[in-house]
């Protein structure tokens, strides 16, 4: 099938190479001429696992291109996926669709024959069918069919989670619609991913609702994590131990420094919105976007407090800046709150990120970024784990106290062992478990 995805971004480019893997022909839009450049000469402009092999097999096999002319990009597509930005709104959260419904008018004025257009970004409910009244009003005389399709992409793990979905939820009105999408999917039959058809507001609604509920188990662990901690229990095992509960399942349950990213807070907040909207409040979602918002805050008076109380003119090393590993994303990390809280309390930073740097010199001014972890930790007087990329996990212990002024660090992931800390002199400091 012909597929044209508008927007090159994170979802736009993961979900164009990889239908293009799978044999579709592909043509990304894109209006920014800078990245459809790069894209072309093999450049990909984030960083995913992966990502760039697919991308340069699939150009290179004439089923992947781009461009920033939607009517080059239309011009023998079947399917039209929009997958632009959905930020949230100024002033009261909720998601910003102006983007969304602009490139849906784009597309019906570009169209010469009938189309599927789905909706690929992450929208509130209802904006099919106001995706469905700008095309209607835009080219009433041909026959294009809106359709919910949205994404449940992990960061790090996004053509794992592309190719082997859990399920494929698809909203739409009519057969037709329906009969095309299963198309789209056709070469997943193999993998027996289960294709789930609704009604476009019940699958738009279906992509907050799952976000949400995982932000509800992130923040149920973490503050499961603080109880542990006052009673003297151990917030791991816990976890393994309700983990084990099939009805409650072991995912989702590492206590930590609060959830972040592109997804979790914009779709939590949008959630939160159209409940209001709708009369139908949800509570427990908006306790959890405010236990989330303090978490932080909570994390860096946990630091001073690992440093004696008081961190002026003393160095803090900081290992790792994006909101989670294999990702160079640092939309609402927990560092964009922890690291400033820190400088405000008079501390030097010294950070490290093996993909986050970049982006980070950008949001957080006054760090002094460094090589590696070693280089991070030198004459500081604590380390902070924030990220737990795959180079932290077996960290050269003896090297890293060499390194620090004072062997302090605190841990933010619980990675390390806090008897194996101990006995290597640290003063360690974890989430939700029991010091040594």
């Amino acid at each position: 099938m012909h597929i044209t995805m508008i927007g090159a971004g994170y979802v736009g480019l993961v979900s164009g190479a990889c239908f293009a893997d799978f044999g579709h022909n592909v043509c990304c839009v894109d209006t920014d001429a800078a990245k459809v450049a790069a894209l072309r000469d093999g450049k990909i402009p984030i960083f995913e696992p992966g990502l760039d092999e697919i991308v340069a097999r699939n150009a290179n096999a004439g089923r992947l291109s781009f461009t920033t002319k939607i009517a080059e990009g239309l011009a023998h597509a079947e399917v039209v996926f929009i997958a632009v930005g959905t930020p949230s709104r100024r002033g009261d959260g909720h998601a910003d669709i102006s983007y969304v419904l602009a490139a849906a008018r784009e597309i019906a004025n570009a169209a010469t024959k009938p189309l599927v257009v789905v909706t690929k970004s992450t929208v509130p409910v209802g904006t099919g069918d106001e995706i469905e009244k700008v095309i209607a009003e835009t080219k009433p005389k041909v026959k294009i069919s809106v359709v919910s399709n949205p994404e449940f992409l992990r960061e790090g793990a996004a053509i794992e989670d592309f190719k082997r979905p859990d399920r494929i939820v698809i909203g739409a009105e009519d057969e037709d619609a329906r009969k095309v999408m299963a198309a789209v999917y056709r070469p997943l039959n193999l993998n027996q991913a289960p294709l789930l058809f609704t009604g476009r507001r019940t699958a738009e609604l279906t992509k907050y609702a799952a976000n949400a509920f995982l932000a509800t188990k992130i923040t149920f662990i973490n503050e499961m994590a603080d109880l542990a901690e006052k009673v003297g229990a151990n917030v791991q095992e816990i976890a393994r131990g309700i983990g084990l509960d099939n009805r409650i399942g072991a995912k989702f349950l590492h206590a930590g420094p609060g959830y972040g990213g592109s997804c979790f807070p914009k779709d939590t907040l949008a959630l939160i919105k159209t409940a209001k909207d709708f009369g139908a409040p949800s509570r427990i979602v908006e306790t959890v976007a405010d236990v989330n918002d303090k978490r932080k805050a909570a994390m860096a008076e946990r630091i001073i407090a690992a440093a004696g109380g008081s961190l002026k003119e003393k160095t803090v090393a900081v290992l790792g800046l994006t909101f989670k590993p294999n990702t160079d994303d640092m939309r609402d990390a927990p560092s964009l709150e922890i690291v400033p809280a820190l400088q405000k309390a008079g501390a030097k930073i010294q950070a490290h990120d093996p993909e986050g740097m970049e982006a980070a010199a950008k949001l957080l001014p006054d760090v002094a970024f460094c090589s590696g972890p070693y280089e991070a930790a030198k004459d500081a007087s604590v380390l902070v784990l924030i990220t737990e990329w795959d180079v932290y996990r077996a960290l050269d212990l003896d090297r890293l106290k060499a390194s620090l002024l004072s062997p302090s660090v605190v841990d933010l992931r619980n990675v390390y062992v806090p008897a194996e800390m101990a006995a290597k002199g640290f003063r360690y400091v974890s989430i939700g478990r029991p010091p040594v």
